[in-house]
């Protein structure tokens, strides 16, 4: 019941954002008038860096398998890559992907499922390090330009007590400061969570923790994973530096959708908006992103860049066209993939939470 709700309440966040942003006829027609005028080979260019997102992701992925011992031949995990795609853009929920290309991954390895479960663990939290590692970079490099050379205003403590005057405080800050701090703030968690977590599990406590500690199952399982992928840390280094050409490589695909439109924006600054866009969009507030994403790259690119807003949305309808088109693709490969084996994805996600509280049970 309680995900039936979050999912509706998603739908409608979106359906009210999409209805925000496209309400203006005359925006419509200037949307229409840059599609209708897209450069097709700007389109293309960005259809490939996606492909090569995901060559990148069966690279990183296939790395991790092996340390497992592990061997699934490449064109095995792109398959399970691509249908990953295609549940992630047409499940609400946004996870409904992750779950299923572990499921069949699990099919393919039946003999070693804890293995390739923790392989599946550890490419996530690398992916996460990636990003994190590369925001920083780019953010650290056009801090100016994102910040506009606009300080915050001065903050006193007590303001926190007056909603008037935090209001106010809160209205003197651009919209793009915030998302920018919004970001930091998300990022900071992040970093935060893994340093505890390394710490658990560097002071063996992970097994101690309560049986009823929020996200136990998780803490457990990443002591194991841990302690697995530091003994080969070469693969692990290898696995990071495949995931910043993923994140780069996910910016060009929308850096090449802004060009289809005419906006000459510098790669260095596209690349320092799209760790903001692409957090924020992630975050469980509307369906796939849908809306979230296009209200964000209006909002940076018109103030940042002078972007027209029509153009801006643009940018972002043509970006996730490009990814949608890849989902389509995972749609066939899925039609074809052991069509025996399918299952329903309430079953599926049960069988693969069950193996996640199994392995942190035994601490295998």
């Amino acid at each position: 019941m309680k995900k039936t709700i979050l999912t509706v309440i998603q739908i409608l966040v979106t359906l009210g954002i999409l209805f925000w942003i496209f309400h203006d006829p005359q925006k419509r027609a200037d949307m229409f008038n840059a599609i209708s005028h897209a450069n097709v080979w700007w389109v293309l260019a960005g259809v490939s860096a996606y492909g090569v997102v995901e060559v990148l992701g069966a690279m990183r992925w296939l790395v991790l398998l092996r340390v497992q011992g592990i061997s699934v031949p490449w064109y095995r995990l792109g398959a399970l890559l691509m249908i990953g795609i295609f549940f992630n853009q047409f499940m609400p929920g946004g996870t409904g992907g992750d779950v299923v290309k572990i499921f069949y991954l699990l099919k393919e390895t039946p003999n070693k499922k804890t293995q390739a479960l923790l392989a599946v663990l550890m490419d996530r939290l690398i992916g996460l390090i990636g990003l994190i590692i590369v925001a920083g970079v780019v953010i650290v490099w056009r801090w100016s330009w994102l910040t506009q050379n606009q300080p915050i205003p001065h903050f006193e403590f007590a303001w926190l007590f007056s909603f008037a005057k935090m209001k106010l405080w809160l209205g003197l800050i651009p919209d793009t400061t915030k998302l920018l701090y919004t970001l930091l703030f998300i990022l900071g968690g992040t970093v935060l969570g893994i340093v505890v977590s390394f710490a658990i599990t560097g002071l063996g406590l992970a097994h101690k923790l309560p049986a009823r500690f929020p996200k136990r199952d998780i803490f457990v399982d990443l002591s194991v994973a841990y302690s697995l992928y530091a003994r080969a840390w070469k693969a692990s280094l290898l696995a990071i530096f495949l995931s910043f050409g993923v994140h780069i490589c996910s910016f060009l695909l929308f850096y090449s959708a802004s060009r289809a439109v005419g906006a000459s924006i510098p790669l260095a600054d596209f690349c320092a908006i799209m760790p903001i866009i692409n957090t924020l969009a992630s975050l469980p507030i509307s369906v796939g992103g849908a809306g979230v994403r296009e209200g964000l790259f209006q909002t940076m690119l018109n103030t940042l860049s002078g972007v027209k807003k029509a153009d801006a949305v643009v940018i972002s309808l043509l970006g996730a066209a490009m990814v949608l088109f890849w989902g389509l693709v995972g749609g066939v490969i899925y039609i074809f993939y052991r069509p025996s084996e399918h299952a329903r994805l309430r079953d599926i996600k049960k069988e693969v939470h069950d193996l996640e509280h199994d392995i942190a049970t035994e601490g295998k």
